[in-house]
């Protein structure tokens, strides 16, 4: 299939980005991709590698697109939309690959009336600890699920397209409000990511060497970036602590049944989380 557009812009060409671009150019779904960041090794890099077709530094680039996705931080996302929105034509479509969407579906939102593009939420559920064009994998949508975020006055049609985008990237779709997101997401990825940092910080150096699959696999995420981790669970902070404390009230029911050698409780209460985890599949 071919986009309705013939020019996408990405702002942020790193794992996200870089492999939105890279599908985009593989599966010849548009005929430019334009990579736009801060650095020109990083940015001729991607275009090496085939994850643009085009590269700038200049933010003014995005004139030239019909669709632009910013793959940034979630903490840089609202300053980026202002400074995208004052520079596209009219009427472009506008996307975006934040971990959070209520703060910035609503920032948009104060200012709609006066805007010159159309922006739709979205949140690629895709990703990994590594970072950078060289990590970017064209494939890395396909078969994931991408969480669409519209406003409640956002236009069907505008919703319609950014769905119909993220489909032709081999994603599964789902639309629904932006504070449902970030509560799902609270339990489902920023919750977990506390959790495994929590794990990693309290094992001691010298238990290091015994560590085997079960430690390592909860604690992957935790090699994420700091940074950018701390933006999402602040940005996400009030439904990251309701999350957290559903689970510490799950895990002091553990501890009362260790406290009273209640063998068949905690059995119970294990089983309960086999099957929750044995439901999803490998």
């Amino acid at each position: 299939m071919k986009l309705p557009w013939s020019t996408v812009a990405i702002v942020g060409v790193g794992l996200i980005g870089g492999s939105i671009g890279r599908a985009l150019l593989a599966r010849r779904l548009c005929q430019r991709v334009i990579g736009i960041g801060r650095s020109e090794a990083s940015l001729a890099e991607a275009k090496q590698r085939e994850l643009i077709s085009d590269a700038s530094c200049d933010l003014d680039a995005v004139s030239e697109a019909d669709l632009v996705v910013i793959a940034t931080p979630v903490g840089s996302i609202p300053s980026l939309l202002e400074e995208v929105d004052a520079r596209v034509a009219e009427g472009t479509l506008i996307t975006d690959a934040g971990s959070t969407k209520q703060s910035i579906v609503s920032g948009w939102q104060r200012k709609r009336a006066r805007r010159r593009g159309r922006f739709v939420g979205s949140h690629p559920l895709a990703g990994s600890h590594l970072r950078g064009p060289t990590a970017a994998d064209g494939e890395l949508l396909d078969s994931r699920v991408v969480v669409v975020t519209p406003a409640t006055t956002t236009p069907d049609d505008d919703v319609e397209q950014i769905g119909t985008f993220w489909a032709s990237l081999g994603s599964t779709v789902f639309v629904m409000p932006p504070r449902d997101h970030d509560r799902i997401l609270a339990t489902t990825s920023h919750a977990p990511h506390m959790l495994a940092a929590s794990l990693a910080a309290v094992t001691p150096d010298d238990f290091r060497r015994f560590t085997a699959g079960g430690w390592r696999d909860t604690t992957r995420v935790a090699g994420g970036d700091a940074e950018l981790w701390a933006d999402i669970l602040l940005d996400n902070a009030t439904q990251v602590t309701r999350a957290v404390e559903r689970i510490n009230g799950f895990t002091q029911r553990m501890l009362d049944a260790l406290a009273a050698g209640d063998r068949r409780r905690l059995v119970k209460l294990l089983t309960t989380a086999k099957d929750k985890r044995n439901a999803l599949g490998s």
